[in-house]
């Protein structure tokens, strides 16, 4: 009897095994389907139909452009690289000409690409931090004078976004 149950218990191991390997490869994670699992977030990415970014001077629409992406990644369980990788995917024109470029002088430095240095560079080229400065400064000194409470509102909640102590 004693040397059946051990029989069992290698029988029991194997079948949970097997169980796991099953569940972790449906999930996505399994070492042979990695291409597959990017592809997989890739579109579930995309049917949030995130707008694609194209560059130019327009400070307003590339904060508005890249809270949309950080609101998607909200959503989905990504991983930093893979939220660096999704988000510049829908980078397009002089945009992606822009990334290839950062991208290959950070990486040039030694330094890693990640979804927050992505965020650094590209604040840094499409909302300038003296623009930004000007919108905090415009925020702040924010008066109802003749606009009516309801233009007031919108007005302070249009600013707010661009005033880091309000969030």
């Amino acid at each position: 009897m004693a040397g059946s149950s051990g029989r069992y218990d290698v029988a029991l191991v194997e079948a949970l095994t097997m169980m796991v390997q099953m569940l972790v490869q449906a999930q996505g994670y399994g070492p042979h389907d990695h291409g597959e699992a990017e592809e997989r977030r890739l579109d579930r990415f995309m049917r949030n139909n995130p707008s694609t970014f194209k560059g130019h001077f327009d400070p307003g629409g590339a904060q508005t452009w890249m809270q949309g992406v950080e609101q998607i990644f909200c959503a989905m369980v990504t991983s930093d690289d893979q939220k660096e990788r999704l988000a510049t995917h829908i980078l397009a024109e002089e945009a992606e000409y822009w990334w290839a470029s950062a991208k290959r002088r950070v990486e040039a430095g030694g330094e890693v690409v990640s979804s927050e240095r992505f965020k650094g560079e590209f604040l840094r080229k499409y909302f300038p931090e003296d623009l930004r400065n000007k919108k905090e400064v415009e925020f702040l000194q924010l008066k109802q004078e003749s606009l009516c409470i309801a233009e007031y509102a919108a007005k302070f909640e249009e600013l707010s976004r661009f005033c880091p102590h309000t969030t």
